[in-house]
């Protein structure tokens, strides 16, 4: 007991201590005029006007654009890995696989139907992987920011410059931040090397091939863009990644670092605080019952083999116990991570459950880099339409009426992940050669809980989190391609609502606020944007869950 106590005493002040100047540092990164000297360059060798501000149509071409060039980069290093230096003598992996992977890493979900270590080679593991863990967050942030000055602007035709947006959070942010890390984890007991596989004789006297490896470098991006895509194929439980207990709780923290930073972001480029820290409150609120029922859930330990050994430690390490589980699948779950220390397939029926909600309610608790706040910033908007209904007002959120358009885009927004989770899962047992070839190759666990794999996956895929429950085998052409066209709907579909809303918004004139207007300041709104989190999922999901994990846990 006193372990969680101190674990989470711990966790909140290293949270504290760092909102305010890495939220005001963020800000100051997206709102300066000055370029850095290597900024510069970069702007002249791919021709880009760092001056020049671009329509909301503009910025999304540019994202779009950069992300197909990183997709079909990715994926053709991928193919041509036995040409490469550093490739260990591996094979190129499938076209199939290769495509999952390349939309998997671009998408900033790192969903891995393969084992790192003997699938990928060092080249493709640092100039594919590890530069897209850069870049796919750079975007995430980017996008925020884009609608934040939605927000921020007045009559304005333009919501920034995409490629200075990119080169900034690169630069700026991410890859110091990321340097630092990395420094820490080797000093930490996290490998870093091109040693390939070392023979290593046991105890018993038997012959063990270690691997290495430069997994610090990949380890501390993998936690701070919140990607999730480990070098080895037991993820963050490899003690090569995660060797301590106090690596784990630094790698929880890394994940929730930016994500919890940028709620000060936004207050300080909308010039009213009050709104980043109402936004910060209810993400923190999330947070905290999220973990709670989870960590519940498994120290309960429901079932005869765990009440007798007193605990549910199934697929979780000693070195963490529950609570380090728990906090740990949570933050990767509620943020867009996936990474993993534990195995989430093994957990309790309903605490099988609670990742899975995480990642249903948009990941917005605080979500991933960038894409956290503007989710939350999306239900913001639903939650003032609400209660301007509530009170017979047109609503108005930071001084911009949320009209006919605004709220069509909003809704849609909410709308395309869970159409894509539930047609996937649907599809996956409702077609007849897909569902003998799921059940026959796939799902090693039947019944409802094969149910559960399924929609874990598609659930996780659709918003872009990565982890899995393990059970199933997704490494087949149905769930390489279902999934894969899954990650990419569920990055970029949003992505387009949310940069037409930044139009929309950035358009407008600012509303003079009256005694009529809805205060979204106060604890009040905070609640009526935690409820509609809350009842928008419940709403949405409840009856899949019914067949899935709820079934599974009254049995």
């Amino acid at each position: 007991m006193w372990s969680i106590v101190l674990t989470s005493l711990t966790l909140v002040a290293a949270l504290a201590l760092a909102h305010r100047p890495l939220g005001d540092y963020i800000a100051r990164i997206y709102t300066g005029e000055r370029d850095l000297a290597l900024e510069r360059g970069v702007y002249r060798l791919i021709g880009v006007d760092p001056r020049g501000a671009q329509t909301w149509q503009a910025y999304l071409r540019s994202v779009l654009l950069f992300s197909v060039v990183g997709v079909v980069f990715v994926y053709a290093i991928m193919r041509l890995q036995p040409l490469l230096p550093f490739s260990l003598g591996l094979t190129a992996p499938g076209e199939a696989l290769s495509f999952n992977t390349a939309v998997s890493f671009v998408t900033n979900t790192n969903w891995q139907s393969y084992s790192g270590e003997t699938t990928l080679g060092y080249t493709v593991q640092f100039l594919a992987l590890t530069v897209q863990n850069f870049v796919s967050a750079a975007v995430g942030i980017a996008i925020a920011i884009a609608l934040v000055r939605g927000f921020a602007y007045r009559r304005s035709g333009v919501i920034g410059n995409f490629w200075v947006d990119l080169v900034r959070g690169t630069f700026r942010l991410l890859l110091p931040f990321a340097v630092v890390v990395a420094v820490v984890l080797v000093a930490g007991g996290v490998i870093q090397n091109l040693n390939g596989f070392t023979d290593a004789t046991t105890l018993a006297g038997a012959t063990q091939s270690l691997p290495g490896g430069p997994v610090a470098s990949q380890e501390a991006i993998k936690m701070i863009g919140t990607n999730g895509g480990g070098f080895f194929n037991t993820n963050s439980a490899h003690p090569f990644e995660n060797p301590a207990p106090w690596t784990n709780l630094l790698s929880i923290f890394l994940m929730l670092a930016i994500p919890f930073s940028l709620p000060r972001t936004f207050g300080r480029i909308v010039g009213d605080t009050r709104q980043g820290y109402t936004i910060l409150a209810v993400m923190a609120v999330i947070f905290v019952a999220s973990t709670a029922l989870l960590t519940w859930a498994e120290l309960a330990g429901a079932g005869t083999a765990p009440q007798l050994a007193g605990a549910s430690m199934e697929g979780k390490e000693v070195r963490f116990g529950i609570f380090g589980s728990t906090l740990f699948g949570s933050t990767s779950t509620l943020t867009s991570t996936g990474a993993v220390n534990s195995m989430h397939d093994s957990y309790t029926a309903l605490g099988g459950m609670m990742p899975m909600i995480n990642m249903m309610l948009g990941e917005v608790a605080p979500g991933g880099v960038g894409s956290g706040l503007y989710g939350m910033l999306i239900l913001a908007i639903i939650a003032v339409f609400v209660g301007g209904l509530l009170i017979g007002r047109t609503p108005e959120y930071l001084g911009k009426k949320i009209g006919p358009r605004e709220i069509k885009l909003a809704s849609l927004y909410i709308l395309v992940t869970p159409t894509l989770v539930l047609a996937g899962t649907a599809l996956s047992f409702a077609l007849p050669g897909i569902r003998e070839d799921v059940e026959s190759t796939s799902i090693w666990n039947p019944g409802v809980h094969g149910l559960s794999e399924v929609l874990y996956a598609f659930t996780s895929a659709a918003n872009n989190n990565g982890s899995a429950f393990a059970g199933l085998t997704a490494n087949t052409p149905w769930f390489n391609t279902a999934l894969g066209v899954a990650m990419l709907l569920g990055r970029f579909l949003p992505i387009v609502f949310v940069l037409a809303l930044a139009g929309s918004l950035a358009a407008q004139d600012a509303v003079p606020a009256t005694s009529g207007t809805l205060p979204t300041h106060r604890p009040q709104f905070a609640g009526l944007l935690a409820g509609v989190a809350v009842i928008v999922t419940a709403l949405t999901y409840f009856p899949v869950l019914t067949l899935g994990p709820l079934a599974e846990g009254l049995v």
